[in-house]
């Protein structure tokens, strides 16, 4: 089977084509919320390192570094080396939507702290996750145009781990925003209600990229069992 055909397939388009577009939304969204709130600027004025660290030691964890490092939106929590890693704009940017993101990745450094499950189960899972993404693709595109269904079906095994580590990432991710909004509202960071608009805007846009991504990976991972399923009938 030629890639071209696989993906231009009528069952492709149907399963995997609306998520695609809903990936396209949720990325314009995202951007357009960090474009606006990043003009609004936070009740207290504090950056969004200051917040983040505020609300760790509200919360008693003393043990997390806050740094800055290059890129837009690069910002993530490193729980191996307890480190809070925020791009410039994050950093230092006292908009509404600099400690919405900054809080939202101390969310995750509380999550660690307290041994929250779902990501523990994330941490375990991220290195098969890993050897998913680098190696299921190739497996099922060699598979199908090699017409060999096992290698096919250890590709489509591996990226399911993928899919099941991103639907594991959900949860992690929804409450991490939760975390951030509950302490931006009851630390006074944010007092007016469209600075909590917007972290809320901020964040939910945010969230609906991992939805995105989640329901495009779903859908791939049907496609590709049903044309394996469809090649060994026909076999």
């Amino acid at each position: 089977m030629a890639f071209y055909g696989m993906y231009m397939s009528p069952l492709y388009l149907i399963l995997v084509g609306p998520t695609l577009l809903f990936a396209a939304w949720a990325q314009i969204k995202v951007k357009w919320a960090y474009s606006h709130y990043s003009q609004i600027l936070n009740s207290r004025r504090m950056t969004g390192a200051q917040a983040a660290a505020d609300m760790l030691r509200r919360e008693g964890v003393s043990d997390v570094t806050i740094e800055e490092v290059d890129g837009w939106l690069s910002d993530h929590y490193d729980p191996a080396a307890k480190a809070l890693r925020l791009s410039p704009g994050v950093y230092s940017g006292q908009s509404v939507a600099a400690v919405g993101i900054a809080c939202h990745e101390a969310g995750h450094a509380l999550q660690h702290a307290g041994g929250y499950a779902a990501l523990g189960i994330r941490s375990l899972l991220v290195p098969t996750a890993k050897l998913g993404s680098w190696l299921a693709f190739p497996l099922i595109f060699v598979g199908f145009w090699m017409h060999v269904a096992q290698l096919a079906m250890v590709g489509i095994i591996l990226f399911g781990a993928v899919v099941v580590f991103q639907i594991i990432t959900l949860p992690v991710e929804f409450n991490a925003s939760s975390r951030a909004k509950d302490a931006l509202q009851h630390n006074g960071i944010l007092t007016r209600p469209e600075e909590i608009e917007g972290v809320n805007s901020v964040l939910n846009a945010a969230a609906m990229t991992y939805v995105a991504a989640t329901l495009s990976a779903v859908a791939q991972l049907v496609y590709f069992a049903l044309i394996l399923s469809g090649n060994r009938r026909r076999d």
